[in-house]
């Protein structure tokens, strides 16, 4: 046989070397005829525009747009779908202008969404309407100018979001969006719109944002129901969800017979400039209390707010606003660092926080009341530094401990905003939330207050002690899931108005109680985290969506869900907790495409955690969590069209089978297991908080 090589090879030469010579196959063709189509559509849109940084300088004749089969493209801003195709154009913040011809993307039959935010185009907006297949529009913060036609959204049956916010857009808003079937999101705020709001009658219509424009008239009773923030800056809107009625009577005094005598009008210019003096005057003292105001706060953000007393037992340069813990709580162990959080004697801890940070704002009712001079004499405990901030454990005297946790990105956000969306947060109630118990506001610091928690997170029982992960059997590990997904499922009934109502899903934000009941924290926390942080560091914004589009999407939270799961069945630290420097630099990866790749019969050897297995292996219970697998993929899926909705994902999450042993349901029962008795455990020190 060996002797047979040498005579084949110059057949096999001959074969490679004719075959090259030869035409493509007929589906090659068809393949490379499709990607030279769409090649020749966005070169000839390209003609339009102007690109002073070079950005689509990859945009080149004789090469493809998309990578054959795979979603990766190779033309900047171009997003493909597995096939081939192009899906989306996402051009934002490369200060292109010129001429948007949408009439040419027309001609792209798989383009769904649009980006060009945050460029310099001007004019009057592009005709949306000639491609009709559109999902998604996002013109924001660009130089847009003049009337919309009424009819610019007509025969746009399949689309779901429109921003066209940041322009200077003017004349009545479009009636034809109140005819748009699918319309999930629509922001218009920040532009010159006058009129009435057409009556947006949608059921899916979760987002509408019409503030700081010209706008009159009552607001229609299918919008009174959304925050009420979403519509500040129109002087002349009224009704719910705005306080006042649309019936005010307001009336001008009359002037009286005497006003044309020499003598009144001589006495009300007298009045008018006394009137005028004392206005300047009030006006000189606010400035002055203003800048004095200023200069106290800025000297107390240079000493540290909130700092911690030097302590025999603790480091000096310990305070509560620039403490940098050694270790991130999404890793597991915490800081173990006790101290007081405020002294009588600490004239910039106590004496100063007390009379001028304010006060702390209860939202739970029937709690025992305490305030900020409170916990800053308290004993205090770092629990951990993590992305959003700092948390802390303070002990009130005989009373209970309570989490204190500082928020270091939330400095953009108003204060009527923040307290409106921290009430909010205090009117939820589920058994797997941890409430919200009150809250501070200062414009350079947020703290936010909840119970204690002693029994540490799921990332700890997960990742920290082997031994820990003991307790993780089968029942109580189905029993996490299924918390978790009830909880999620409450907090997208009750902020649906949210495009992502948890926003930060992931293990260490999961803690568990002594029952192993799971208790989400850091939900609802997206519309008050600056925008430049919660990209960098938020769970939802490492969904697929957030890469593809520039934003995540109703359905990352789902995504997330998937991907805790996996962490659960694999024992696998999860995708969405990557660590933030890497998701920063675009490394994030992707758990579910690992499991996806592997065949289900090699589940059990290779995906599946190694101690779950040894509880299900040879039960009808290894089915089910083959079963909770598949699911978790379907939540997964990187095409948010395809992707499982919520709703859909809870039910069939709640249509698992209790295993037929060792336990009951552990979300619905609070006595399924303790935590096995450590060293550690023993301690309450050990609390995971994680932001």
């Amino acid at each position: 046989m060996a002797t047979a090589y040498p005579s084949c090879m110059p057949v096999v030469i001959l074969i490679l070397l004719t075959t090259s010579s030869f035409p493509l196959t007929a589906s090659q063709e068809v393949l490379s005829a499709d990607a030279k189509a769409d090649s020749d559509v966005l070169l000839k849109f390209k003609e339009g525009l102007i690109d002073p940084t070079g950005g689509l300088s990859g945009w080149q004749q004789g090469k493809s747009p998309c990578n054959g089969k795979t979603s990766v493209s190779a033309w900047s801003g171009v997003i493909c779908t597995h096939e081939g195709r192009v899906l989306g154009l996402q051009l934002e913040g490369m200060n292109l202008s010129g001429k948007l011809d949408l009439a040419i993307l027309a001609n792209l039959p798989t383009l769904r969404v649009l980006s060009f935010a945050n460029n310099n185009f001007d004019g009057s907006m592009p005709a949306l309407n000639m491609v009709t297949n559109l999902r998604a529009a996002f013109f924001s913060r660009n130089k847009f100018s003049g009337d919309i036609p009424a009819d610019a959204f007509t025969s746009m049956g399949n689309i779901k979001r429109i921003h066209l916010d940041n322009n200077k857009f003017t004349g009545s808003i479009p009636k034809s969006l109140a005819e748009l079937p699918k319309l999930s999101e629509l922001r218009l705020d920040g532009n010159q719109f006058q009129g009435e709001i057409p009556n947006l009658h949608q059921n899916t219509l979760q987002l509408l944002n019409v503030s700081n424009n010209a706008l009159e008239g009552k607001i229609p009773d299918s919008l009174s129901k959304m925050g009420a923030d979403l519509f500040v800056g129109n002087k002349n809107l009224c009704g719910p969800p705005l306080q006042g009625s649309c019936t005010s009577s307001s009336s001008l005094a009359s002037p009286s017979s005497d006003s044309g005598s020499p003598s009144s009008s001589a006495q009300n210019s007298t009045s008018i400039g006394i009137i005028v003096f004392i206005v300047v005057i009030l006006v000189a003292i606010v400035a002055v209390l203003f800048f004095l105001k200023k200069r106290r706060q800025q000297k107390m953000a240079e000493h540290g707010q909130f700092e911690l007393p030097p302590n025999s037992n603790a480091n000096a340069n310990t305070n509560f606003s620039k403490k940098k813990a050694d270790e991130d709580l999404e890793a597991g162990p915490e800081i173990n660092n006790s101290s007081k959080m405020g002294s009588p004697n600490n004239n910039r801890g106590s004496s100063n926080g007390a009379h001028d940070q304010g006060r702390l704002v209860f939202v739970v009712e029937g709690r025992q009341r305490f305030e900020l001079p409170d916990l800053l004499k308290s004993e205090a405990e770092v629990l951990g530094s993590g992305s959003l901030g700092c948390a802390y454990k303070a002990t009130l005297g005989n009373g209970p401990s309570m989490v204190v946790k500082k928020f270091k990105d939330m400095n953009r956000v108003g204060k009527e905003d923040f307290e409106e969306h921290m009430r909010r947060l205090g009117r939820l109630s589920h058994p797997n939330l941890l409430p919200l118990v009150a809250y501070y506001y200062r414009k350079d610091d947020k703290l936010l207050v909840n119970d204690y928690v002693p029994n540490r997170s799921l990332a700890h029982f997960l990742h920290g002690d082997r031994r820990m992960r003991a307790a993780l059997d089968w029942s109580v590990r189905l029993g996490i899931v299924k918390g978790v997904a009830r909880a999620l499922c409450y907090l997208y009934e009750e902020l649906s108005v949210l495009n992502v109502p948890h926003g930060h899903l992931k293990s260490s934000n999961v803690l568990l109680n002594n029952s192993f009941k799971p208790l989400l924290s850091d939900y609802a926390l997206v519309p008050v985290v600056n925008q430049s942080q919660a990209i960098n560091t938020m769970a939802a914004f490492r969904s697929p969506e957030r890469r593809q589009v520039g934003r995540p999407s109703k359905k990352s939270d789902v995504w997330c869900l998937g991907h805790l799961i996996l962490e659960i069945l694999t024992g696998l630290p999860g995708t969405q907790s990557d660590d933030s420097a890497h998701h920063q630099q675009g490394q994030v990866h992707d758990q579910s495409l690992w499991v996806a790749s592997m065949p289900e019969e090699e589940w059990s050897e290779k995906v599946i955690d190694a101690d779950l297995m040894r509880v299900v292996s040879g039960t009808s219970n290894l089915e089910t969590v083959k079963a909770l697998m598949r699911i978790a993929l379907a939540c997964c899926e990187p095409d948010m069209e395809r992707r499982l909705e919520m709703k859909d994902a809870v039910e069939m999450i709640e249509e698992l089978a209790a295993p037929g042993s060792g336990g009951g349901d552990a979300s619905k029962d609070d006595s399924v297991l303790s935590p096995p008795r450590t060293e550690e455990n023993e301690d309450s020190h050990f609390s995971s908080v994680a932001i």
